[in-house]
């Protein structure tokens, strides 16, 4: 790839409502970057902690990007319409939720693409499932990658140092 992103902020996504999104806008905040899905068995107690985090320290930095897939047992099969009334509505979530992408295989999403490359690669496999979590600095670098079963309350202490 001849123009690889040296940051997460060299990078444009869509929104769930099928925008540009430059992520350059985050530059200087902490982004926690999940892949995310309505149907499945880690769904309540993830958005419930992401919520939880979101409230307590998006006035100090932090940023949630939420990425629906439905790569994983097909869990999160809803248009972007409907997953946002799920997110808005059952969970009354405040953080970006974008547009539906692919994080493993040949359609990998740029951004998915960019957080699994790493530093020095250390985060080249692929992503297991549902829910798996890279906290990413203010320099737009990843600098920690969680699994799906990791709960979003146990980074807290990781976050806190990116945010200090």
């Amino acid at each position: 790839m001849a123009n690889q992103p040296k940051s997460i902020h060299d990078l444009t996504v869509k929104d769930a409502n099928g925008n540009n999104v430059d992520l350059s806008i985050y530059k200087g905040k902490v982004l926690l970057v999940v892949n995310v899905a309505s149907k499945c068995g880690l769904t309540n107690s993830n958005y419930s902690e992401l919520n939880q985090l979101y409230a307590k320290y998006k006035d100090q930095g932090l940023e949630i990007l939420a990425f629906p897939c439905n790569q994983f047992g097909d869990e999160e099969p809803g248009s972007n319409e409907q997953i946002l009334e799920f997110v808005c509505t059952r969970f009354k979530s405040e953080f970006a939720v974008f547009d539906k992408i692919e994080v493993n295989g040949e359609n990998t999403a740029p951004v998915y693409k960019f957080l699994k490359s790493g530093k020095r690669g250390i985060f080249r496999d692929d992503i297991q499932w549902n829910f798996a979590k890279f906290l990413v600095g203010k320099n737009g670098q990843p600098v920690g990658r969680y699994y799906p079963t990791t709960s979003p309350l146990t980074i807290e202490r990781d976050l806190q140092k990116l945010l200090e």
